[in-house]
């Protein structure tokens, strides 16, 4: 068994001391199964190719995508553990596996090796989509064998010129009947930066286009109100080839065991056949489902890579003698292990509290979109699925940025050895680079997240964020933490008296980016005074690792005095009204 990515006690203390959620049928045993297998799978199938996968890129040989034959096997080992239905309900032959033990479960895979997990990520999200949103006859036909782990999937949003402005998209479809599948079309167009758009895995590959239907004369609707969402197979009912062919093969810094592709529809007359899911003109508010899935997904991948940089830094500088402390006089004396450096501690401290604010951020959003499905209250539902919208933007966003930042001083920790490819903390900062840019850039997330979700119905989703807070203050100041809780609190009140002043205009969505970085910020320092509060408790009854424990404690304290008031220069520029950037002229550049 190669080396564990990720601190199994965390994983525990996160969902059965922390969150403590309803595991409904499935219970807390087999919950704790389920981790045990994926931890063991993940080690064996997953992790052995995750470097030959980054060194051997997927080829374009005669029109034909080819892998290394390894991520074939793990994802067929992932099928017959039976991980690919676990987490949707039984009429779907799954086993209702809730989302919070399904996401710690994946984070070892995302861990062991994050380009294969590609793979799972899309094809589960394709399925629930049409789970969601697809007739009958369509579930059967391309979800069930998504979620049996025979078949494959894709979400195709971008476009050459577009980009991830998909009003401007050109993609068309042009009605051609109906069957027993539904309303059919005909769709010509091309997509970019399609992850999984073509290999020679399962029986089969469901492409969710988003594409426009021509108006009666022959011009695209505007906007994005006109985008309506089709199944396009790589293989039709009738076993024939679909009119789907790869134009080329993009060539990322990382995650390069995932493919990614241009895709040609439609280059032979006719179009690529494809049927409609859900109503006409309705494509992005449903393909929203699979988006806002992927994007917790990512930042669930982000986390899982910045624990593994923790995790392996940690080892190395256990391992690493290397100079001695200050006052040491004997120049004959050892060296010392580099953990006992004040600057590496500080470096991985950062890394930690970083790593571990990730993972609990992402598990708590899937406890929220478990709430959303099956608390039994109804007001519950509501709170939680308030809560998960304004979460999500920053879910996907701030593991991605701040595990990114803590993977840079994993590399800085092995020193020159860190940009070498004789350790594999050089990898795990070139895979976790595109997590910036997957399912909506930074950018994007912050403009949702500010010009959207916080001043959505006259900020209700944040007066709920603000009193779940103001609990958790509460909560710890019984503990004896009132040094940590008050400035937790204080934040969250500059960060409203921020967001007093500002509205949906272009000065106050200039400032949206640090906006969205202070957020981040202020909701994982809530998250470790909550994780802390927990430790307290834990710590004074007796129960669980004390060093663990302790180890929560310190961090948590770390965060909330030295990470936490970077948000103040952040919330300032949407205060003020910060507008360099867009005063310093063209030419000024």
């Amino acid at each position: 068994m190669t080396f564990p990515y990720l601190d199994r006690r965390d994983i525990d203390f996160l969902l059965f001391d922390w969150l403590s959620p309803d595991w409904g049928a499935a219970g807390p045993d087999t919950v704790r199964a389920v981790l045990d297998l994926s931890e063991r799978l993940a080690l064996d199938a997953f992790a052995p190719h995750n470097r030959k996968a980054d060194q051997t890129e997927p080829a374009l040989v005669e029109g034909q995508v080819t892998l290394i034959p390894e991520i074939e096997a793990a994802l067929a080992a992932y099928r017959d553990a039976g991980l690919s239905a676990a987490d949707f309900p039984e009429s779907l032959g799954g086993s209702d596996l809730p989302m919070t033990a399904a996401m710690a479960s994946f984070a070892f895979f995302s861990a062991a090796n994050i380009a294969t997990c590609g793979y799972i990520l899309l094809a589960k999200a394709n399925a629930r989509l049409l789970a969601a949103h697809a007739s009958p006859a369509q579930v059967a036909q391309w979800a069930v064998p998504q979620i049996e782990g025979r078949a494959y999937g894709t979400m195709c949003l971008s476009e050459p010129q577009a980009g991830s402005s998909l009003g401007d998209i050109r993609t068309r479809a042009r009605p051609d009947g109906s069957d027993a599948l539904g309303a059919r079309y005909r769709l010509s167009g091309t997509k970019m930066w399609i992850s999984g758009g073509e290999h020679g895995m399962g029986e089969n590959i469901v492409h969710l286009v988003l594409a426009k239907v021509p108006g009666q004369d022959g011009a695209l609707p505007p906007g994005t109100a006109g985008i309506s969402l089709f199944a396009v197979p790589r293989i039709l009912p009738d076993g024939t080839r679909n009119d789907v062919a790869v134009a080329g093969l993009n060539h990322k810094m990382g995650y390069r065991g995932t493919v990614n592709c241009l895709l040609n529809f439609g280059e032979r007359d006719g179009g690529a056949t494809g049927w409609r899911i859900g109503a006409e003109g309705a494509g992005l508010r449903i393909m929203f489902q699979m988006m806002n899935e992927a994007r917790i997904a990512v930042g669930l991948g982000a986390a899982a890579l910045a624990c593994r940089g923790y995790r392996q830094s940690l080892a190395y500088a256990r391992e690493r003698p290397q100079g001695r402390l200050p006052g040491a006089k004997d120049p004959a004396a050892p060296p010392v292990a580099i953990l006992a450096h004040p600057d590496v501690r500080r470096m991985l401290i950062r890394q930690k509290v970083v790593a571990e604010a990730a993972m609990g951020m992402v598990l708590f959003c899937a406890h929220l979109v478990d709430l959303v499905r099956a608390a039994p209250e109804a007001a519950t539902r509501a709170e939680a699925e308030a809560l998960l919208g304004l979460l999500t933007p920053v879910a996907k966003s701030w593991p991605s940025e701040e595990g990114l930042n803590a993977n840079s001083l994993a590399i800085q920790i092995h020193g020159g050895y860190g940009y070498t490819r004789d350790f594999d903390v050089e990898q795990v900062w070139r895979d976790n680079r595109l997590n910036p840019i997957h399912e909506g850039t930074t950018g994007i997330q912050a403009l949702d997240l500010l010009g959207r979700k916080v001043l959505r119905d006259d900020g209700a989703a944040l007066d709920l964020l603000a009193r779940r807070i103001a609990a958790t203050c509460t909560a710890a100041r019984a503990a004896g933490m009132a040094d940590l809780a008050d400035p937790v609190a204080a934040a969250m009140a500059d960060l409203r008296a921020a967001v007093a002043g500002a509205g949906p205009d272009a000065d106050a969505l200039a400032n949206a980016t640090p906006f969205l970085a202070a957020f981040g910020h202020l909701v994982a320092g809530w998250l470790w005074l909550d994780m802390a509060t927990v430790a307290a408790r834990k710590a004074a009854a007796g129960t669980g690792d004390p060093d663990h424990l302790a180890g929560k404690r310190i961090a948590a304290a770390y965060f909330i005095r030295r990470e936490l008031p970077r948000i103040g220069p952040d919330l300032a520029a949407l205060r003020e009204g910060c507008t360099l950037p867009c005063d310093l002229p063209d030419a000024g550049f």
